[in-house]
């Protein structure tokens, strides 16, 4: 007769330390993916070939896991592993001058030599034309870049422009209700006068994606020129009145709370759709 054997009764069942381990270890990020802040994913693969990364003195090799509590460094110079799901949002008070490539052959000054200079990618969300200024984001995660960009996010630029031209309102319900630019259609989501005399005057525009040059090739098609551009909001971040051209500061708290919200937003929306 077999003999079933129990567990005393009030004795603590044992836990499994191995799965629960092996649970945690799956969870923690590859070390490229730590790592993409400071260049792309065949960037940090060609640094681990050639031996240059260690992890805690010891070379790195490709697909390896990080801890919380590893020393990474590159040459012996130590690197900051970006913890997944916390993004950094840096805001660009954009000068009208600069262009947003990270080299120029032709020597033109760009928007990456102003951001901090420590060793981190920074990759820029949008850009605006060497003749506009105005709210430009920068983020370490690719990810979030690529979610704040697509134009099923359908997120809100606003933009104050100054408008040579007579602005009749046939021609504002044509840039209301799309133009075609290249094949495909583009409009404002809305138009609000902002005053001004003479010639010129100052208008508010909000679009819900960006294609290159958008906001003034719209305005060109009814035959009116835009002479000065500034972007004042991207989504939920607004462009401080006391900031000045040149500023550039970290986003935090709700700033940068809402703009995660909006990347996520998007992923809803395509769940829906499907």
């Amino acid at each position: 007769m077999a003999i079933r054997r129990t567990r005393k009764q009030g004795a603590p069942k044992t836990p499994r330390q191995g799965n629960s381990g092996r649970k945690a270890q799956e969870k923690a990020p590859y070390l490229q993916q730590a790592l993409a802040h400071y260049g792309s994913r065949r960037r940090v693969e060609q640094w681990l070939r050639a031996g240059r990364i260690r992890v805690n003195g010891q070379i790195a090799r490709p697909g390896q896991r990080l801890r919380d509590c590893d020393r990474i460094s590159l040459d012996g110079r130590p690197l900051r592993a970006r913890v997944p799901g916390q993004s950094r949002v840096l805001a660009l008070y954009k000068p009208q001058g600069r262009i947003c490539t990270r080299h120029d052959p032709q020597g033109r000054p760009t928007v990456y030599e102003i951001l901090p200079q420590e060793g981190v990618r920074w990759l820029s969300v949008g850009r605006l034309d060497i003749n506009s200024a105005g709210l430009l984001l920068f983020s370490d995660d690719g990810t979030l870049v690529q979610r704040l960009t697509h134009p099923g996010a359908r997120i809100e630029r606003e933009y104050a422009v100054r408008v040579l031209g007579q602005v009749t309102e046939r021609k504002r319900m044509n840039m209301l209700n799309g133009v075609f630019l290249d094949g495909r259609k583009a409009r404002f989501h809305s138009i609000s006068p902002l005053g001004g005399g003479g010639a010129n005057r100052w208008y508010r525009v909000v679009l819900l994606r960006g294609i290159q040059r958008e906001v003034r090739r719209i305005w060109a098609s009814q035959d009116l020129q835009v002479n000065r551009l500034i972007r004042i909001r991207y989504g939920n971040c607004l462009l401080p009145a006391s900031r000045k051209s040149g500023d550039c500061w970290e986003l935090s708290g709700r700033d940068l709370q809402g703009l995660l919200s909006l990347a996520g937003a998007r992923r809803r929306v395509r769940a829906r759709a499907r």
